[in-house]
């Protein structure tokens, strides 16, 4: 099921600041398992759910809707689309990728001058942003201009595919995953009363997430994600981060949050009891919406499990299914964990 519901999601265009194709799939999911359904002025989706332990807005889980894509510029006398990136993206990896363009999705291939015609200097330098456009199939700035228009968002076209030993490819897993998860959490009888909280513009600042924990005011808050995983050849064992298939990492210190550390141990704690496999990150890097709420109100006590994903902010990253699956339960033993304390605390 967990698969099912990421491919879905995956399949969706939600590139940060049009994230509301994301929403309503999970809104309708979330209204359909008896779920508390509100959204917020930023856009965020915000569901509380009932459950044994009433605790109303203590436990916050957090996952971000939106994905790194392009917003269109403008139009060339030939009928070319200008275009910049939305979040986090290294233009290397976009020459010849497929797009949808605007709300009318219109099919695009992101260009960059043919080999033949470049010299080899040029063909030294890495590729820049302004190098390359979209080609839709235009033959004049009218005609381009009739398709689309400045403001517009570009997403990847989804690809989504098992391969190998229990791998996944799709554009989106960041973070379409920690959605699934949350989604999959949301249809089950909940040991805690849980607000679980889809936040938007997560690529350009982790701004939904800023606004959702003033609304929400949690005392703890466990963010779902994806992070970088660098076990390919060529990189350093040191600079891997962590590796696909070695199970969630549970974070310690990333680029933006240094974690509650009685929440990293419980975690730790949990996946060793019961035999779930856990990494944490062997390179400083990243960060989530998890900086944004700890640095709310006075203070939010954080955590976050995240799946290794490899090429991550490109056309196309791969993830392992059972590290999924894993986040899944280790989120799951986390919740009745929690439960569990507060029936001690009353």
């Amino acid at each position: 099921m967990l698969k099912e519901t990421l491919t879905a999601l995956c399949a969706l265009d939600g590139v940060s600041s049009d994230e509301g194709r994301v929403r309503d799939y999970l809104r309708a999911l979330a209204q359909a398992v008896g779920a508390q359904v509100q959204v917020d002025p930023m856009g965020n989706l915000i569901c509380r759910k009932a459950g044994e332990v009433s605790a109303p807005d203590r436990l916050m889980l957090c996952a971000h809707m939106d994905e790194v894509g392009l917003m269109v510029k403008g139009c060339t006398d030939e009928g070319f689309v200008k275009f910049e990136t939305v979040g986090g993206i290294d233009s290397r990896v976009l020459v010849g990728k497929p797009v949808w363009v605007g709300p009318r999705r219109v099919p695009g291939v992101i260009g960059l001058q043919a080999i033949h015609l470049t010299t080899k200097k040029e063909r030294e330098r890495a590729v820049k942003e302004e190098d390359l456009y979209l080609d839709i199939g235009a033959d004049s700035r009218e005609e381009a201009e009739a398709l689309v228009s400045p403001g517009d968002l570009c997403a990847f076209q989804p690809d989504a595919l098992e391969f190998g030993h229990g791998l996944f490819k799709s554009k989106a897993i960041d973070d379409r995953l920690g959605c699934a998860v949350m989604a999959e959490l949301l249809g089950e009888d909940l040991p805690v009363d849980v607000t679980f909280v889809f936040t938007v513009q997560e690529e350009v600042g982790t701004r939904g997430a800023f606004a959702a924990a003033f609304s929400v005011r949690p005392e703890v808050c466990m963010v779902l994600e994806t992070t970088t995983a660098a076990d390919l050849p060529g990189v350093a064992a040191h600079k891997r981060v962590c590796r696909v298939g070695g199970g969630p990492v549970i974070s310690l210190v990333d680029a933006a949050t240094l974690y509650d550390r009685p929440l990293f141990e419980e975690l730790r704690d949990l996946a060793e009891a019961n035999g779930i496999p856990w990494q944490t990150k062997e390179l400083i890097a990243g960060g989530n919406d998890a900086k944004a709420v700890q640095r709310s109100r006075q203070g939010v006590r954080v955590c976050a499990l995240s799946a290794p994903v490899r090429y991550l902010h490109a056309p196309t990253s791969v993830v392992s299914l059972s590290d999924c699956e894993h986040i899944l339960s280790l989120a799951r033993l986390f919740l009745h964990s929690q439960a569990k304390a507060l029936k001690g605390d009353g």
